[in-house]
C-alpha cells in the first residue's frame, strides 16, 4: 500500500505493537453479546481492516488466540491480556479494537446486533437487527 496513511498501534502494555495501513473498511458498535462478553463492556466499538493493512511490527510470539467460533479468532497480549484484534476469516477482515489505535478518529457508521443491545444508544446510526444484508445478514434496520 504506497501513499496509505499508516498508523501505530499496541497493547495494554506494549508487549505487542503493530501498524495499519490506509483507511478501515468500516467503523461501528458491536452489541452482541460474544463481543460484550469479550471486552467486559456494554459495547464494543470495531474498525475492520484489510488483512493485509495489518502488520505486526513486536511481539508476534506474544500473541494468543481463542478460537470461540470459527467466525471470530479473538487475539490478545499474553503478558498483559489486552485485547488486539478480532480476524473474521468468512468476511476478509479484522476488526482492530478502536481503543488500540487511538490516533485513528473514530467515525462509527453503524450498530450491528442491535436486538442484543444492553446500552441504547440514540446517536441518528442506523441500528442493523444483525450485519448488513452485503454481508450476510438479514439488513433489517431496527428503531432507536
Amino acid at each position: 500500500m504506497t501513499n496509505a496513511t499508516t498508523t501505530k498501534g499496541k497493547c495494554f502494555c506494549g508487549s505487542v505493537e503493530f501498524t495499519v495501513a490506509g483507511e478501515p473498511a468500516a467503523m461501528g458498535y458491536c452489541h452482541c453479546s460474544s463481543c460484550r462478553e469479550w471486552s467486559a463492556g456494554p459495547i464494543n466499538a470495531f474498525t475492520l481492516w484489510p488483512p493485509e493493512a495489518l502488520k505486526i511490527t513486536k511481539g508476534a510470539g506474544n500473541i494468543e488466540v481463542h478460537h470461540r467460533t470459527d467466525r471470530s479468532l479473538r487475539k490478545w497480549c499474553k503478558t498483559c491480556g489486552g485485547h488486539l484484534f478480532t480476524d473474521h476469516p468468512h468476511w476478509k477482515l479484522v476488526d482492530v479494537y478502536a481503543a488500540v489505535i487511538p490516533s485513528v478518529k473514530f467515525k462509527p457508521g453503524v450498530h450491528v446486533h442491535y436486538q442484543e443491545t444492553v446500552l441504547p444508544m440514540k446517536d441518528g446510526l442506523p441500528k442493523q437487527k444483525d450485519v448488513p444484508k452485503e454481508m450476510g445478514g438479514s439488513g433489517v434496520l431496527l428503531a432507536e
